[in-house]
């Protein structure tokens, strides 16, 4: 039976990706079209690791958003793990957005990518140039031709090719237009205030993790993980006073990085904890007492059981 919306038209419901080389403007296009920060955003690459589905809403569909990691050569056990995560979503999905970054050439990582997405032949696919506030429009047109191009050599026929900048809020919605029809047709799979249907411990640790990645130095971004161990409401509050109590840990490899979290007589830290409470205090709606702590995970990333115990 398929859900009809007053229109007449079928109501359509299922699931997108977007795919590409870390740093490809996947976050910020998965927090500009559901309208609120979910997927972590930073410019240092490689940072989402969890497949946080953002949720759009419109009268006549529902476009349940899965972020994936970056597709890369894997040099560890972590890279391989996040490997896998990334062709099994592909698989599951209906239809995959491929991000180009406007203002870089295609390169081998791009080649890679589009090579592994030709293997998969039901999922219509989409190219998103993304970016294009960096650029001209002479150079869009070339990327958009090359774009093109690749497709042809690789057996890979695009549902459509857009242009799209999640910073200048250009064609956003026209994206969304454009992945709609490539659902299939039946009922909301979420309930209409839902955005994301990640535990709430996994995205605070996640803000978290944003705030301490935000200015350290080239060598840390994957060494840095982040376990909310626990979430609790402030006993002996009042009702129209509530505190949650946050106790996390930040983790890292080695003890010579601690000093870089932690900064100068603390500094650092206190930063990261400021910055990261208030994205917690906006996602979740109350204030919140953070409690971080920095504690060395040795070569976790290389090490089966810290990988599980770190919820990878």
């Amino acid at each position: 039976m398929s859900v009809r919306t007053e229109s007449s038209a079928p109501h359509r419901a299922g699931f997108a990706c977007f795919v590409g080389r870390p740093n490809a403007g996947k976050s910020t296009l998965t927090n500009a079209l559901v309208g609120t920060k979910v997927a972590i955003t930073s410019n240092r690459p490689q940072t989402t690791r969890h497949t946080v589905r953002g949720i759009v809403h419109r009268p006549e569909a529902q476009l349940v958003l899965v972020d994936t990691p970056g597709l890369h050569k894997p040099r560890t056990l972590l890279g391989e793990r996040l490997n896998d995560v990334v062709r099994t979503t592909w698989s599951e999905v209906d239809v995959i957005g491929f991000c180009l970054p406007a203002d870089q050439k295609i390169g081998p990582g791009d080649r890679y990518i589009a090579a592994e997405l030709a293997d998969i032949k039901k999922t219509p696919k989409i190219a998103i140039v993304t970016k294009t506030d960096l650029v001209d429009s002479k150079a869009l047109a070339a990327q958009l031709i090359a774009i093109d191009q690749l497709g042809k050599e690789l057996g890979i026929e695009w549902a459509e090719i857009i242009p799209v900048s999640a910073v200048g809020d250009a064609q956003v919605s026209l994206l969304a237009d454009l992945l709609v029809p490539l659902l299939p047709e039946g009922p909301a799979l979420y309930p209409e205030g839902d955005l994301t249907d990640e535990p709430e411990q996994v995205m605070v640790a996640e803000l978290i993790r944003e705030a301490a990645l935000e200015g350290v130095r080239d060598e840390l971004p994957h060494s840095i993980a982040v376990v909310v161990e626990e979430m609790l409401p402030r006993e002996d509050r009042p009702a129209d006073k509530p505190l949650l109590d946050i106790h996390a840990n930040v983790y890292i490899e080695r003890p010579s990085q601690k000093g870089i979290i932690i900064g100068p007589k603390g500094k650092r830290l206190k930063e990261v904890g400021t910055k990261s409470r208030k994205h917690i205090e906006a996602l979740l709606g109350t204030p919140v007492f953070l409690d971080l702590h920095v504690k060395v995970a040795k070569d976790w990333q290389r090490d089966p059981k810290q990988l599980r115990k770190l919820g990878f």
